[in-house]
């Protein structure tokens, strides 16, 4: 079976036609939500962004975002999202701290899919227990894509936002992108206004750092991962050309290292970074060897538990862009 965008859809890559999707848009989102709330998963990423950003110009106060920390964010990016959204953006924002809920949930799994499964339904229930709280919550927004729906009805992966909602729950979902490739959510999200560091912001999987800590997650590890990450981030972002994304992951593996002069059992932290279009297929850039090296100096010099670097040249197809 294959799965394709409605026929006649063309492509947005123009402000013009982005201008034109955004008016369908905002037409077709007043029609659905009428004088009903939306309650809106607002990660801070591209896609929820520009979700929030054609419902607020929508439906306005209407829309009730909410951040959920659920301990697997990079490195100062609740703050971040906070700003942005309550001070740039005068969103009607609620943050929840979830961490302990969610790392305590995933404690000891392994299995990618379930870890997937764990992180998306605390979500829900996060969002229904939010919702509960809150008078004629109708609707629950989703920046889900349409690679998304892609990789889920083809098997290759569950997406936490891809699933629908449980049959227990009466949420209609509205999801204003989800016919969009994440390029064209890049053009839509510079025609809404949307600042540059938003809108050009490293794609992130919903899962967070869940998928990059593969395996069972431990909070030590995890915590190394946001570290190096941040390294990872900080130095290839200073090239003049930066690849599509760029990331780092930190397997549950230990190989030999010395320190102090002395044996000892660390991870490695594993680079990748990749070119693509649409997030369908991937090939992997050039990234030139005193940057890997000053990221490898920092990452050995800083980050606790690890001993190793190493660079993943791996393209897509065969390989996912995420490692989980």
């Amino acid at each position: 079976m294959e799965f394709r965008r409605p026929d006649g859809m063309e492509r947005i890559t123009t402000k013009a036609l982005a201008e034109v999707y955004i008016e369908e848009q905002i037409a077709a989102l007043r029609e659905q939500v009428g004088d009903k709330k939306v309650l809106l998963a607002l990660s801070g990423g591209v896609d929820s962004s520009v979700t929030a950003a054609l419902l607020i110009r929508a439906i306005g106060r209407q829309l009730v975002c909410v951040h959920v920390n659920h301990g697997l964010l990079r490195k100062n990016e609740p703050e971040q999202v906070i700003h942005v959204f309550r001070e740039e953006m005068n969103a009607n924002l609620i943050y929840i701290d979830a961490t302990d809920r969610f790392l305590d949930k995933l404690a000891g799994v392994s299995d990618p899919e379930t870890k997937r499964k764990i992180i998306g339904g605390e979500f829900i229930e996060v969002f229904a227990e939010e919702a509960r709280k809150l008078d004629d919550i109708t609707f629950l927004a989703q920046g889900t894509i349409w690679p998304d729906i892609l990789e889920s009805e083809s098997g290759i992966k569950a997406h936490h936002n891809a699933g629908g909602l449980p049959e227990d729950l009466s949420f209609e979902l509205v999801e204003p992108v989800r016919i969009l490739y994440k390029d064209e959510v890049r053009v839509v999200g510079r025609a809404l206004g949307l600042p540059a560091a938003m809108v050009d912001r490293q794609p992130f999987p919903g899962p967070g750092l869940g998928v990059r800590c593969t395996g069972a997650i431990t909070r030590d590890r995890l915590e190394a991962l946001r570290e190096a990450d941040a390294i990872v981030r900080e130095e290839i972002g200073k090239l003049p050309a930066t690849p599509w994304q760029y990331f780092c992951v930190v397997p549950d593996i230990r190989s030999t290292g010395i320190k102090d002069g002395k044996r000892y059992m660390g991870w490695a932290v594993i680079i990748r970074a990749v070119n693509t279009v649409d997030a369908v297929t991937a090939t992997v850039p050039e990234i030139p060897f005193p940057v890997l090296c000053t990221m490898r100096d920092r990452i050995l010099a800083s980050v606790p538990g690890v001993n190793r670097v190493l660079w993943d040249l791996s393209e897509k197809p065969v390989a996912t862009i995420e490692w989980e």
